[in-house]
């Protein structure tokens, strides 16, 4: 993936079927486990997803990319400044009894404070996407970082 600006990254293994991993990043009923307070939306191309974390933070975006069980990228269209026209998602790539999650936060326009707080709070929402995936353990959605 090719984009302007900067890009946070993180990988990490997840031993589940790829079938549900793919679903705990697609899926609203799921995402409200791991990331926001509430959402909706369709996994498909085009299609709109609404993020509620806070009334401050009440964003959207639309899938931009998808391949059930190989990846899934959303682009986000109302957030804040710095949020706005980035593109974050996931590849899955299945290895043994694993699968690889490869996360990519695309086309920051600055290396900022925010950007790297962002970069933090990714990591650990993504331990608790793997918490919830292989344990089937929700953090409160007040103690999500």
């Amino acid at each position: 993936m090719t984009t302007r600006g900067h890009t946070i990254y993180h990988d990490l293994f997840i031993k589940a079927p790829v079938e549900s991993i793919y679903k705990a990043v697609s899926e609203p009923k799921h995402l409200e486990n791991w990331w926001p307070k509430r959402c909706s939306g369709t996994p498909e191309i085009g299609e709109e997803y609404h993020l509620f974390f806070t009334k401050e933070y009440d964003w959207y975006g639309k899938v931009s990319q998808l391949t059930p069980n190989k990846h899934f990228y959303i682009t986000m269209t109302q957030s804040d400044l710095d949020w706005n026209y980035t593109k974050f998602g996931f590849e899955l790539k299945e290895e043994g009894d694993q699968v690889r999650v490869s996360f990519t936060h695309a086309g920051w326009p600055h290396c900022n404070e925010h950007f790297r707080v962002s970069s933090y709070c990714w990591a650990m929402l993504l331990n608790g996407l793997k918490q919830y995936v292989e344990k089937a353990i929700v953090v409160p959605f007040e103690e999500r970082s």
